[in-house]
């Protein structure tokens, strides 16, 4: 028998360990209030400066003022900027700018949208700050010495009325060595060469007479201006430098003050600054009849110099903008005219042949209109080369001198209506414009090596890869018995790849991952190497390619790897090397890991490290072996013992097909072992990767996670695999065992159980409550209730027909409605909301883009019908997911007043019993 002191000394002492299981005083911990979400702190736009002695990063709750704080790695030194945000930071860490928003208050209050944008400048070597008004954006000079800053246009000059609508606005040309500056007005465009030797810059001013583009050498003072060109009326534009040689492509043409469009068409020029020479390369006479050169366009220098990319655009399309609508009076004689009656219609004629819906076509109208044709000039032989065409209208611009890649969908418009996306592949020779099809109907990723010598594809088992001077072609996959393509694929269509990691120098090689590892094939031989070794542990590894800028990686190369579980979910990363076997840990936790940045100068990298109780602040790794780290931010460290935050844990079950899923079991604050919980669940497809993500709070469509954790409530996210043609019973038998496995842990109150489902998940929550009476209360945002009608219909945001995502992507019925119609009635709410005994929230805006509104109107009038329980929350003139804070706000109070009452017997609020009678807008 215990005595009864040893009894309480054992209860206290186990009180103790729970205690400092869950971390945290249980006595001490809180609910996260609805107040709480919208002053909750969140890193923005972290950076590190390229010598990696600086980090700078915005600080911002959702509603209310945030700053901008700078932080020295190796030291001491900090700072901040008030309402700081997307802060920069030089190159040689030296200034960090910041864009200054006006207070939030005051935001608030500014009814007309008066209050402008600041800007300013802190030197982190003491602190000092230049404050500059009236700025919308600002960008530094590669050599951190300058800094462009772009002012608002001036009242005198925004408030009147001027002809000419493309005005120029101030810029600032700022010293940050030694405070000089020079206000240059009506500025155009800017752009400082990539040695920081050279400003250039076009002007429009009010009058067109000092329309210039001129250039300023820095080191002969900001007051010493060469003008490249002027002309009345002149418009230059599209400043490029070539990145390795001082000078500067542009385009130059006659501004019509009359139009709000560029009426002449464009010469292209390059001046030489070293030499101070302009030479006109191409000139509208040169062009095609087919194609005209314009304004909108992208140049781009290759490397070597040798070659100028630019755009052109199909004459018929520049013709629309340059047609003149006349409106002619009406008078007895043409009172009956027909031709002028008709010119009012109003209407379109949908063909059953057009390539594109109409209003899929309406959608990529301006596309199309404004879509830029590829054409190359090669400056050493003084040619232009037409390499787009309307047959072959992408070509991508390379660097490299073979040959490139070009694609046309065209010939498979109509199908992708309802089979998804396919494109033919052309070669294109860079000399000729001859074009070459070498793929037709390719469905999947196509990638031209970096030199140009490969072009290496999936086909949707195997990668093959093609010479692109012989035209051989190996496949590289087909003898390795590892599968290439997505293993994980549920849907009625074939199955992508992993895609291509890289490739080494020269073309010698390249790399492709499957689901786990990465392999090495040899370009000229085929021959294959397995990297990294993932599969056995179930670790995925990705490269994580410190240099951007570098197309290839070397020979013997060392690797960063990121590094994922696939069963356990944690992060990590590893090392290996180019043409080497075997990969090496460097870093692996129970936690998540993200790489910010790489500082471009330095090897040091920014990162974070999170959990579900460990908020993502920044770190600084010494190296990529991640020696030395250090914690450079410290918002949110006192989370576990400010809220009752509560603990993820990850499950494992059985479905009813016998087949093992997994979810993520967040554990109410104050969990009492034994007691059982309310659990609110919230999923998509799959969600057990986020078992180490922290969830910042924040008001939006979806449930905060430690809202409900902090209000005494377990949280559960199930993954769901799919079946065709069953999604939605597919959601039922995932969902309902893992809910029963809560059940049998003791965690979950079987009575209290609350579904949650947005769009997809929306679609499914509505169908699950069909088929099972498990449910206290279901949430249904932006619903699909009846698969016939959806199925009819179209995704506005695109234009798309919807038939596509039936046939063939995320709702995997794999036929069309005339092929079987028993899949789309059978996965319809709709049809079997009798059987729903689920009260129901539905939330849906009218200007939905992607799911109709109307999918939740046939659900609400069903329910409706049959006496159903169900309320029905509609948003004015809000998209998929909700945009205003009211909106957003409205939505997550009303949400949890929903499961507050359902749930945990809390009393209902009036718009749940009786409803909110319309009184007008």
């Amino acid at each position: 028998m215990i005595s009864r002191p040893v009894n309480f000394i054992k209860k206290f002492l186990n009180l103790f360990l729970l205690i400092q299981i869950f971390c945290i005083p249980v006595w001490a911990q809180g609910q996260l209030t609805f107040e709480d979400v919208m002053k909750f702190e969140d890193i923005k736009t972290p950076k590190i400066s390229a010598n990696g002695q600086w980090v700078t990063f915005g600080v911002w709750p959702e509603v209310g003022d945030g700053e901008v704080r700078i932080k020295e790695v190796d030291g001491d030194r900090s700072y901040t900027i008030e309402r700081g945000e997307n802060p920069q930071i030089t190159k040689n860490g030296e200034w960090v700018g910041a864009i200054i928003k006006p207070p939030a208050i005051a935001a608030e209050n500014d009814e007309k949208d008066t209050l402008k944008t600041g800007l300013t400048l802190l030197k982190t070597s003491d602190g000092e700050k230049v404050h500059f008004d009236e700025v919308k954006r600002f960008s530094f000079s590669n050599d951190g010495k300058w800094v462009l800053i772009y002012h608002h246009q001036p009242k005198e000059i925004s408030e009147k009325d001027f002809k000419n609508p493309h005005l120029g606005e101030p810029i600032r040309v700022y010293s940050l060595q030694n405070g000089d500056q020079q206000l240059v007005p009506f500025v155009h465009e800017a752009s400082i060469d990539s040695t920081s030797q050279y400003l250039a810059f076009s002007t429009i001013d009010t009058t067109g007479t000092g329309n210039t583009i001129s250039a300023i050498r820095f080191d002969e003072g900001l007051g010493n201006r060469k003008e490249i060109e002027s002309e009345e009326n002149g418009f230059y534009s599209n400043l490029t430098w070539d990145s390795k040689r001082a000078r500067i492509a542009f385009t130059s043409s006659i501004l019509d003050t009359t139009k709000d469009y560029f009426a002449s068409d464009v010469s292209i020029i390059y001046w030489n600054a070293e030499e101070d020479e302009t030479t006109v390369l191409v000139q509208p006479e040169d062009i095609n009849e087919m194609f005209r050169l314009r304004t909108d366009n992208e140049l781009m220098w290759t490397y070597d110099g040798t070659r100028l990319f630019y755009g052109v655009q199909l004459s018929e399309m520049v013709a629309l903008d340059e047609k003149e609508s006349k409106k002619d009076s009406v008078t007895s004689e043409n009172l009956y005219d027909f031709d002028r009656i008709l010119d009012g219609v109003e209407g379109d004629v949908w063909h059953w042949d057009d390539p594109r819906i109409k209003t899929n076509e309406k959608e990529e109208f301006e596309d199309e209109k404004e879509h830029l044709y590829t054409a190359v000039y090669h400056i050493n032989e003084g040619k232009s080369v037409q390499l787009a065409t309307p047959e072959v209208p992408d070509v991508n611009a390379e660097h490299h001198s073979e040959k490139l890649l070009g694609s046309s969908s065209k010939p498979y418009l109509k199908l992708i209506t309802w089979d998804g996306w396919y494109e033919d592949v052309y070669l294109i020779d860079q000399n000729t414009g001859e074009q070459e099809k070498i793929l037709e109907k390719q469905q999947f990723s196509t990638e031209l090596s970096p030199s140009g010598k490969y072009v290496a594809w999936f086909d949707g088992a195997d990668w093959l890869l093609r010479s692109v001077e012989s035209g051989e072609i190996k496949n590289l996959t087909s003898d390795i018995e590892t599968p290439f393509a997505d293993e994980e694929n549920d849907r009625p269509q074939a199955s992508d790849s992993y895609n291509i990691a890289g490739w080494t120098d020269d073309d010698g090689s390249v790399l492709i991952y499957d689901k786990y590892d990465i392999w090495q094939f040899d370009s000229e031989t085929g021959e294959s190497m397995k990297i990294t070794n993932g599969r056995e542990e179930r670790r995925i590894f990705r490269i994580y390619d410190l240099n951007e800028e570098k197309e290839t990686f070397s020979p013997r190369e060392r690797l960063l790897l990121t590094m994922y579980h696939d069963q356990e979910k944690n992060y990590g990363f590893y090392h290996a090397r180019i043409g080497r076997e075997g990969a090496d840990r460097v870093l692996e936790e129970d936690k998540r890991f993200n790489i910010v940045e790489h500082a471009e100068n330095d090897d040091a990298i920014l990162y974070t490290r999170e959990s579900f109780t460990e908020y993502p602040n920044l770190w600084v790794a010494s190296d990529m072996r991640f020696r030395n780290p250090g914690k450079i931010s410290h918002l949110h460290e006192d989370l576990t013992e400010k809220y009752a935050w509560g603990h993820a844990e990850l499950v494992d079950w059985i479905n009813l097909d016998g087949e093992s899923v997994q979810g993520v079991l967040y554990y109410p604050g104050n969990y009492e072992p034994g007691k059982r919980y309310p659990v609110f669940i919230y999923y998509y497809e799959r969600f057990s990767q986020r078992l180490y993500e922290f969830n910042t709070p924040y008001t939006n469509h979806r449930p905060n996670i430690a809202q409900y954790t902090s209000d005494g409530y377990a949280f559960f996210l199930p993954d769901v695999w799919f079946d065709v043609p069953v999604p939605g019973y597919s959601a039922t038998k995932n969902i309902v065992p893992g809910v029963q496995k809560l059940v049998e842990m003791g965690v979950a109150d079987p009575d209290a159980i609350g579904l949650h489902g947005h769009s997809w998940s929306g679609y499914m929550t509505a169908h699950v409550i069909t088929q099972t009476d498990i449910f206290a209360a279901a949430v249904a945002g932006a619903p699909v209730a009846n698969m016939t009608s959806a199925y009819g219909g179209i995704r506005w945001g695109t234009g798309l027909a919807r038939q596509f995502q039936y046939e063939k992507t995320q709702s995997r019925l794999g036929v069309s409605l005339w092929e079987d119609r028993s899949p789309y009635i059978e996965n319809s709410p709709l049809f079997f909301a009798d059987r729903i005994n689920t009260p129901l929230l539905i939330q849906h805006g009218d200007a939905d883009d992607a799911v109709p509104w109307y999918q939740s109107i046939e659900l609400y009038l069903a329910m409706r019908r049959l006496g159903k329980e169900a309320v029905f929350l509609q948003y004015h003139n809000e998209p998929h997911h909700l945009r205003k804070l009211a909106n957003r706000l409205d939505y997550a109070i009303k949400m949890k007043e929903y499961m507050g009452h359902y749930l945990k017997g809390e009393p209902a609020p009036k718009w749940i019993t009786d409803g909110v009678k319309y009184m007008g807008e």
